[in-house]
């Protein structure tokens, strides 16, 4: 499958797209995993990007696409690819669709994981994140609390609030999306590609996604 998901933070697009990958073999790709795959990787574009991260910038939309074309003409792609949250404006949108025409392929749809606020911040505020880098494996202190308090089930390392999930952090990224990222609703749809899905559970959203893509 060839789909973009949308959704505020907390709709649930990463446990989304894992499930969806098990399907069929399409990969998850997501803007920060092709950033730091491509700084790792070394390449020019990569280093670019790195420049601007480690002074604390935002990576410039072009730069971004660059890369993005580059990560969908590698070989997992072929079996399909899921867009998580991204992407984040009218501009980059538009951009994609340029990019997806000029490599030969294209969506077949959006997916808008319409999920109300007040349970995106009770799933949010209470997410807990294994502190070490190499793990961080994320917890839900209600649905999915650790074994042992406060310790990772996986590593033993703590695990911890991250900074931007307070409840006023969370306000703030829920009010920057709808100004910023709900519009691509309105884009996708003059597209005929838009599929709002209104559930909160994970199952129902991939039950309803196979449904739309033929799966």
């Amino acid at each position: 499958m060839r789909i973009i998901l949308l959704g505020a933070p907390g709709a649930g697009k990463g446990t989304v797209a894992k499930m969806l990958t098990e399907l069929d073999g399409s990969v998850q790709i997501s803007t920060g995993d092709i950033l730091r795959g491509a700084v790792k990787n070394g390449t020019e574009l990569g280093k670019k990007a790195d420049s601007f991260m480690k002074a604390g910038d935002l990576v410039p939309d072009d730069l971004i696409m660059g890369i993005m074309e580059e990560r969908l003409q590698e070989d997992d792609c072929k079996a399909g690819f899921l867009l998580d949250g991204f992407p984040r404006t009218i501009p980059q949108a538009e951009a994609l669709k340029q990019l997806l025409s000029r490599i030969g392929t294209d969506i077949q749809a959006a997916i808008n994981i319409d999920v109300p606020r007040d349970v995106i911040l009770d799933r949010l505020t209470t997410r807990r994140t294994c502190s070490n880098s190499e793990c961080q494996e994320i917890y839900n202190v209600k649905t999915k609390p650790t074994k042992k308090e406060g310790i990772c089930d996986k590593c033993g390392s703590p695990v911890i609030q991250r900074d931007d999930e307070t409840t006023e952090a969370i306000s703030k990224r829920l009010d920057t999306y709808n100004e910023k990222t709900a519009p691509l609703a309105g884009f996708y749809e003059k597209e005929g590609l838009l599929f709002t899905v209104d559930a909160t559970s994970s199952d129902a959203v991939v039950s309803g996604i196979k449904g739309r893509v033929g799966l």
